[in-house]
């Protein structure tokens, strides 16, 4: 019987997480012989003590660059989730030819000079233009729990101890596409239900 060769998934967050959003997702797909990264982005989550001002978009296309690279990664499948999606297509401009399928998690789909402020909901946008205005490096989660909105009720408490606030550069800095992210021949893309309804964007 022949071998079924491990997949490789690369796992993007998005914004106020951290790689730990993914542990239960990660777990179940390591239990089942596959091999699982999920990169904290600069200046959040367990790097949340590296927040400044100087963090852009490039910066976490970078953090994500530089572990397929090191770890020397090929047959990726690259998912991501909402501003991950930004990540994740600048991502593809420099590693592209080694991600053979992509799954979109409820994630943006940038184009070329887009920014993530100027498409992001409400919320988002105005905790970021208050950070902006105070000169802050990051805008802080909004009063509002987001937990709920992203996992089941009793783990919404546990999801909102671990929000930390997002380098607001990066929702400021256009994003400079050529379209490597439409030559991956696999595309999956995820819109949650409960997140469609909540979210009346584009995501």
């Amino acid at each position: 019987m022949a071998t079924i060769k491990p997949k490789t998934f690369v796992l993007i967050h998005g914004t106020y997480c951290g790689g730990w959003i993914w542990r239960r997702v990660s777990d179940i797909l390591e239990i089942e012989g596959q091999k699982v990264f999920s990169p904290t982005l600069t200046g959040l989550g367990e790097r949340s003590h590296l927040l400044s001002k100087e963090i852009n978009l490039d910066t976490h296309i970078t953090d994500i660059v530089n572990v397929i690279k090191w770890e020397d990664l090929t047959d990726i499948c690259l998912v991501a989730h909402s501003y991950g999606g930004w990540v994740g297509s600048g991502a593809l401009e420099q590693i592209g030819d080694r991600v053979s399928s992509i799954v979109w998690l409820d994630a943006f789909k940038p184009e070329n000079g887009q920014n993530p402020l100027d498409f992001t909901d409400e919320t988002f946008r105005e905790a970021a233009l208050d950070a902006i205005g105070k000169g802050e490096p990051g805008f802080p989660v909004p009063d509002e729990k987001l937990g709920p909105i992203w996992v089941n009720e009793k783990d919404s408490a546990f999801v909102s101890s671990k929000l930390t606030p997002h380098p607001v550069g990066t929702y400021l800095q256009p994003i400079t596409l050529s379209g490597m992210r439409d030559k991956v021949s696999k595309k999956t893309y995820i819109v949650p239900q409960n997140i469609r309804d909540r979210f009346l964007i584009g995501r």
